[in-house]
């Protein structure tokens, strides 16, 4: 029984530095450089308003952020916690069904966790889960304002590209931009008291046009105003900030097919002998060769001379065959480039600016 005793305090023992090294991991994880770029993230977080909470209603909460995590959310109020639904790669989905036991009202607050490479984030619902009144009285003394709402524009609209909104108006905020063609909402932290701003990457699935009307919303004291943006998306926008009442947006001319010449290449093709050229040749050396010498030395001499002028004969119908072609390469204003291929001299010169439709350049 001792030796036993014995045997399992020594086990115990030689354990406790694995149990040490089991608790500290994740800390340590944390404290790495590379802990910023694995830690979760939450892009967006929204509902579709209702018109009165009441046993049946269904809450409809999306959520924006790292792909590939576990995204739950709290209702203050509710009896349950509400697990949702990864619908495509970063957008969390998720229906809460009002129930008779639940205490849900219009000042509930709810809360986003979002899981992912064993770290959880988390996120405030900005808005109010109840629908408010269509008309915002802007004369309040506590109601916030925006003074500015800016966007530094993108060449690119497509996937992966940036845009850079920036807000400027009541400090101590909450701000969210909605864009048209994009889904969801996302939100621009406080960099300085009364400016907000930050990035938007590009998704796949995005649909945004040049003049996308684009809305940012400010919310303090319970209470929240919007602004609509009076730039285009596309750089070098007119940097008018705020669009007025009644106005027409701006409308970005880019030319997707506009490009310039940067080579005009010449190529050189040329033809294979044939079997007629090849055969003539055969015959011609062969009878020069059978001139030469006699006996065995006649024969030698008749067949190197066929086989000379076979090669001979196939040199010549290949060059009587060659041809040039041209070849027109161009450069987008994307930087990609294009190789248009033409039969003859197209005439165009290096630095020439001109659009391509349907494989044909057109002079700009």
């Amino acid at each position: 029984m001792a030796t036993t005793r014995q045997t399992l305090a020594a086990a115990v023992v030689a354990a406790l530095p694995l149990l040490s090294m089991t608790v500290t991991t994740p800390v340590l994880a944390q404290n790495h450089p590379r802990a910023a770029r694995l830690a979760p993230r939450i892009d967006g977080f929204n509902v579709d308003e209702v018109r009165r909470l009441e046993p049946g209603t269904e809450l409809n909460f999306e959520l924006y952020g790292t792909p590939g995590g576990y995204a739950t959310l709290r209702i203050d109020g509710a009896t349950r916690n509400l697990t949702m639904t990864e619908t495509s790669p970063g957008t969390y989905q998720g229906t809460y069904t009002i129930g008779t036991h639940d205490r849900i009202g219009p000042a509930s607050t709810v809360t986003a966790n979002l899981r992912a490479n064993d770290m959880v984030t988390t996120r405030l619902l900005a808005e109010s889960i109840v629908r408010g009144p269509d008309r915002v009285d802007r004369t309040a003394s506590n109601m916030p304002h925006v003074d500015r709402f800016d966007v530094r524009g993108s060449d690119d609209l497509g996937p992966g590209n940036e845009l850079k909104f920036t807000v400027h108006g009541t400090p101590g905020a909450k701000v969210e931009v909605q864009i048209a063609g994009t889904r969801g909402i996302f939100f621009l932290p406080e960099v300085r008291p009364g400016e907000y701003s930050g990035l938007y990457t590009i998704r796949r699935g995005d649909q945004i046009a040049p003049d996308a009307p684009v809305t940012a919303t400010i919310r303090a004291n319970g209470r929240y105003s919007t602004a609509s943006l009076g730039q285009p998306l596309i750089a070098g926008g007119n940097g008018q900030g705020i669009r007025p009442p009644g106005s027409q947006p701006r409308v970005a001319r880019y030319c997707t097919n506009c490009a310039t010449v940067e080579a005009v290449n010449v190529v050189q093709v040329g033809g294979d002998g044939n079997y007629l050229g090849t055969g003539a040749g055969a015959v011609v050396g062969g009878l020069i060769g059978n001139q030469v010498g006699s006996g065995s030395g006649r024969t030698a001499a008749t067949v190197a001379g066929a086989v000379g002028g076979a090669i001979a004969g196939r040199e010549i119908e290949r060059n009587a065959h060659t041809s040039q072609r041209y070849e027109v390469v161009v450069r987008y204003a994307n930087g990609a480039t294009q190789t248009i291929p033409y039969e003859n001299n197209p005439g165009f010169r290096v630095g020439d600016r001109v659009k391509v439709s349907d494989g044909v350049l057109i002079r700009d």
